[in-house]
């Protein structure tokens, strides 16, 4: 039996008491959301993480310097596709920066169980698809940031070096510029590693909304039936001396059954408005006097539409109408 059956099928009995019913609910949903959340496991990350965890392994093999237990890889793998080939005889023995990308990529991986840190005690607090965005996009930006920013780096340096000569051009400068390309690859690579937390987590918020959105409608859906079971009894003693008529108990059905019926639509709009209200409060750059501006403009709709019914405008509607029919 789903999270969701067991919910609405043990609150149904309060449908009378709706404050019992809803401080119910929310334990519920919140005991739920709490062993949710203890189930996802940082090792989440790891399919993501290969196709990044690939490239790392490549780095090792772009480099023009000694690398540990590979060697000069870049001169074996010309050697490999050139056998003829003779290596030109080096006056400037480069920097060995194959740590770097290792370095980097690590941090990556603390930032990310930062970032899953963060999801799992946030969520508890206010599950919401605004937590998370706002979580991950904030270490997406980090990753970005440093991993655009060291190529940009290595390319000023670049630059300095050629004016300092070869050794620091070609000891320095290239192989920093190398890795440093390399980190913006893994960055950029990384990135699904965080949207996959995000998804974990959005899967929560998700069935917590379901959960919650049925459990509503069942509770409408009960008191409308427990109200026309109580209106058949009622139905079956009319002529014993009571005294609503039998059209006045029919017109009260119709009445409950609209009434029934509005409660889904409230459900619907309620649930878009809130929608809505995220998708506003994440919108940045919204200024008093744009909402203002909005506020104005709504009234003047809600004028124009009440004076479309005003007998004097339908009069000069019609009226206009007659002319431009005549012409």
């Amino acid at each position: 039996m789903s999270n969701s059956q067991t919910l609405t099928k043990e609150n149904t009995k309060n449908f009378l008491n709706p404050d019992i019913a809803n401080n119910e609910l929310e334990l519920e949903l919140e005991a739920y959301t709490k062993s949710a959340v203890r189930k996802i496991q940082f090792t989440v990350i790891l399919k993501p993480a290969i196709i990044s965890l690939i490239a790392l392994v490549i780095s090792f093999f772009l480099d023009i310097s000694k690398v540990p237990i590979f060697g000069n890889v870049t001169i074996d793998l010309a050697k490999y596709l050139f056998p003829s080939w003779k290596p030109v005889e080096e006056n400037v023995v480069p920097f060995s920066f194959w740590w770097l990308p290792v370095l980097t990529y690590a941090f990556f991986i603390f930032l990310a169980f930062l970032a899953y840190s963060k999801l799992k005690l946030e969520i508890i607090r206010t599950p919401a698809s605004a937590t998370i965005d706002r979580i991950i996009n904030s270490y997406t930006s980090i990753i970005d940031s440093i991993s655009t920013a060291l190529p940009l780096i290595g390319a000023a340096i670049l630059l300095i070096s050629i004016k300092l000569g070869e050794e620091i051009f070609l000891g320095l400068s290239v192989p920093f510029e190398v890795k440093a390309l390399i980190v913006l690859a893994l960055g950029k690579l990384f990135e699904p590693v965080l949207d996959q937390l995000g998804v974990e987590f959005q899967n929560i918020i998700n069935h917590v909304t379901d959960i919650r959105e049925k459990y509503f409608s069942r509770i409408q859906v009960e008191n409308s039936k427990n109200i026309l079971k109580q209106l058949d009894a009622s139905d079956s003693g009319v002529g014993k001396g009571t005294e609503l008529s039998l059209a006045d108990v029919e017109k009260f059905k119709v009445l409950v059954e609209q009434s029934a019926k509005l409660s889904e639509i409230m459900n619907r709009n309620f649930t878009s408005i809130s929608a809505l209200t995220e998708k506003i409060n994440q919108i940045e750059g919204i200024s008093s006097q744009k909402i203002t501006e909005l506020s104005a403009l709504a009234n003047a709709l809600n004028q124009a539409s009440h004076s479309l019914g005003d007998d004097k405008t339908l009069t000069g509607l019609k009226y206009l109408e007659s002319i431009v029919v005549k012409k």
